[in-house]
C-alpha cells in the first residue's frame, strides 16, 4: 500500500530550484507608495524640462495636483527630502503655530474662495461637497468600463478628443468628464427628486435634482446629485468631447436653413476687454466668445462687476444670430475648436474671492470669424485649428 504522506515528503525534499519553499511577500508600505508617486513627478520633469501644469493632459494634471498637495504637507516633504533632486519641496514649512495652520491649509478649508469654512452663508455648498465625496464606493462591475476608459485616455492623448470648458447643459447620460485630473463617466440620470431651497429674492422655491450613477477611472462609483457633480465640474473640471465631426453632428441635429419664417433663438457674441490691468491689456488677440438669449447690451451692462468679463468694461466686436437651434451647441463647437487657446487666469471679485473666468480665447478675430463661417456652411468638420501657426488647416 502506498504511503502518500511519505511520498509527498520526498517530493518536497527533491526541490533543487527552491520553488516549493515558503516565501514571504513584503507588503508595500505607505512610505514606499509615497516615494514611488513622487518619483513619477521627478521623471516627468526629467523628460519635459518643467514641472507638471494644470494642462488638458489628464496624467499631467494628476501630477500637478499631487505636487500641489505635497507642497502643503511638511511631514511628507521631509520623507521625500532625499529624492527631491529638482528642489520641488524646499520651501515647505513645518506647522508650529496657528499662523502656520492658516498658511498651510492642506485640505483647502481656509481658502478665500466660496467654500472656505468661515463663509457660513455657503454651508449648503459644503453639503454638496460632502455629498460628492462621501458617496463614492468601489464599482463592482468596473471591468465593464475599464477598456472604454483606456480608449478615452488614448484618444485624448492623440488629440481625437479634447477637454473643453464645462457647461451645465453638457450633463447628459453617456458623456465623459474630467474632475481634478480624474476621468469619469456619467452613466445614468435617475428620476428627479424635488428639493426645496431658499431664494434670496423669491423666498422658498422647489427644483428637480436627480441622483445619478457615475463611474470613475480609479474604480469607484458615486450616486451623488446631478447638481453636485455640475458644481464640482464648473469649479475644477472639464467636459470631454469627441472629434470635430461628432461635435458638429450634435450641433447639426435640428439645424436647418434659415428663412424669413424662422425664429431667432439667441446670439453668439465676440467681445474684447477694455481692462486697464497690465496682465490683461498686454494680451494680444484676447476675445470672449459667448452666447445669450437676451440682448447683448443687457448681458454685458454690469461687466465691470463680473469676473466672467474680467471685472472690466467690454467692447462688442461682432455678433451672430442663431435660428431654430440651441445657441449653446453653436458655442460649444467654437469652444472645442479653440480649446488649446483658452485663457488661464484667476480674477478677484469685489469680495476678494478669486475665480477663473471662462470663454476667453487668445485667437485672431479673423480666425474666429472664419470658424463661424465654416460652421454656417457645415464644413467645420473638415478642418482643425493649428495653435502654433494661428491658422485653420484641413484635416488630412
Amino acid at each position: 500500500m502506498i504511503d502518500f504522506e511519505s511520498e509527498l515528503k520526498e517530493i518536497l525534499k527533491d526541490d533543487p530550484l527552491g520553488i516549493l519553499k515558503n516565501r514571504t511577500v513584503q507588503p508595500i508600505t505607505s512610505d514606499q507608495r509615497l516615494k514611488d508617486s513622487f518619483e513619477q513627478i521627478n521623471k516627468f520633469i526629467d523628460e519635459n524640462g518643467n514641472e507638471p501644469t494644470e494642462s488638458t493632459d489628464i496624467k499631467e494634471r494628476k501630477l500637478f495636483s499631487r505636487l500641489k498637495q505635497l507642497r502643503k504637507d511638511f511631514e511628507k516633504s521631509s520623507t521625500l527630502k532625499d529624492l527631491d533632486r529638482h528642489n520641488l519641496l524646499v520651501n515647505v514649512k513645518e506647522i508650529k503655530s496657528v499662523d502656520d495652520i492658516l498658511e498651510s491649509d492642506i485640505l483647502g478649508l481656509l481658502d478665500d474662495g466660496p467654500d472656505n469654512i468661515f463663509n457660513l452663508k455657503n454651508i449648503p455648498k459644503e453639503k454638496n461637497k460632502t455629498d460628492f465625496v462621501a458617496r463614492r464606493k468601489p464599482c463592482k462591475n468596473f471591468k465593464d468600463y475599464e477598456d472604454k476608459f483606456k480608449e478615452i485616455q488614448k484618444e485624448i492623448k492623440e488629440g481625437k478628443r479634447k477637454l473643453i470648458i464645462h457647461k451645465e447643459h453638457h450633463l447628459k447620460e453617456g458623456r465623459y468628464f474630467v474632475l481634478d485630473g480624474i476621468l469619469l463617466f456619467l452613466e445614468k440620470i435617475n428620476d428627479p427628486i424635488v428639493k426645496e431651497f431658499n431664494d434670496k429674492t423669491q423666498g422658498k422655491r422647489k427644483r428637480l435634482d436627480p441622483r445619478i450613477r457615475c463611474i470613475f477611472e480609479n474604480g469607484l462609483e458615486s450616486n451623488m446629485y446631478l447638481r453636485s457633480l455640475g458644481k464640482e465640474l464648473y469649479n475644477n473640471g472639464s467636459t470631454v468631447i469627441q472629434s470635430n465631426e461628432e461635435a458638429f453632428k450634435e450641433f447639426n441635429e435640428g439645424f436647418s436653413s434659415i428663412t424669413d419664417q424662422d425664429k431667432e433663438t439667441g446670439n453668439i457674441y465676440i467681445l474684447s476687454s477694455l481692462s486697464e490691468k497690465p496682465e490683461i491689456k498686454s494680451i494680444k488677440n484676447l476675445y470672449k466668445i459667448g452666447y445669450c438669449t437676451t440682448s447683448i447690451k443687457k448681458r454685458t451692462e454690469n461687466a465691470e462687476n463680473e469676473t466672467t468679463f474680467l471685472m472690466a468694461p467690454v467692447k462688442l466686436v461682432s455678433s451672430y444670430q442663431t435660428f431654430n437651434s440651441n445657441p449653446q451647441k453653436f458655442e460649444d463647437v467654437i469652444h472645442q475648436f479653440f480649446s488649446e487657446r483658452c485663457l488661464d487666469i484667476k480674477i478677484a471679485d469685489r469680495n476678494g474671492n478669486y475665480k477663473k473666468p471662462k470663454e476667453w480665447y487668445i485667437v485672431p478675430i479673423k480666425v474666429i470669424e472664419q470658424v463661424i463661417e465654416l460652421i454656417e456652411k457645415r464644413e467645420i468638420q473638415k478642418y482643425k485649428f493649428d495653435h502654433l501657426s494661428d491658422k485653420i488647416i484641413p484635416i488630412s
